[in-house]
């Protein structure tokens, strides 16, 4: 192996961090004369990172975070807008099937006057009709009646010649057609 030669004005300044040889010995984060050093260097980069966050990244993210709310802000408008039209429109349409029940109702009542009334002409005429048959039927009736009542009054006077001529007597025409009409008569 070869020797190294150490140089003094390093290992002056390096301190009592360093070896014979220029080497570091233990963890040189730890060296105490080496935290100045340190020290720097980590408010370089804090500074560093801190400029780079606050000039880039944080307004990007501002940025993003902003439209990700207005967007959040407009859906939640639009949905609040879907809904009232929503809304308008149930309205609508129970205001419009309400109308249709009100047009249906007055449509039924309309066609139940209607049907009464040519159902009341009907019936009208219907009694006149019954009315006329049955006049014409009693004036028939009573005809008849009269044509029987004489029918029954020319029998009952032909009965009763027949029975006095069968008796052994002289049937006088008009003394037993004088007498049937006054038994018929009561």
């Amino acid at each position: 192996m070869a020797t190294e030669t150490v140089d003094p004005v390093a290992a002056d300044l390096a301190g009592s961090c360093v070896d014979a040889y220029g080497g570091a010995i233990g963890m040189p984060q730890l060296c105490g004369d080496w935290f100045p050093n340190q020290i720097f260097w980590l408010i370089l980069t804090l500074i560093a990172i801190y400029l780079i966050l606050s000039r880039v990244a944080l307004p990007r993210i501002a940025a993003i975070l902003a439209e990700r709310q207005g967007t959040i802000t407009n859906d939640i408008a639009a949905a609040e807008d879907l809904k009232a039209k929503a809304v308008e429109a149930e309205e609508a349409y129970n205001k419009a099937l309400a109308d249709a029940r009100a047009e249906a109702q007055r449509i039924i009542a309309e066609t139940r006057a209607e049907i009464q009334a040519e159902l009341d002409d009907a019936i009208a005429k219907a009694d006149a009709e019954i009315a006329a048959k049955s006049a014409e039927s009693e004036k028939a009736i009573a005809e008849i009646r009269a044509g029987a009542l004489e029918a029954v009054e020319a029998v009952a006077k032909d009965t009763a010649g027949a029975l006095v001529a069968a008796l052994g007597g002289k049937a006088d025409q008009d003394a037993v057609g004088a007498a049937v009409t006054s038994r018929l008569k009561g």
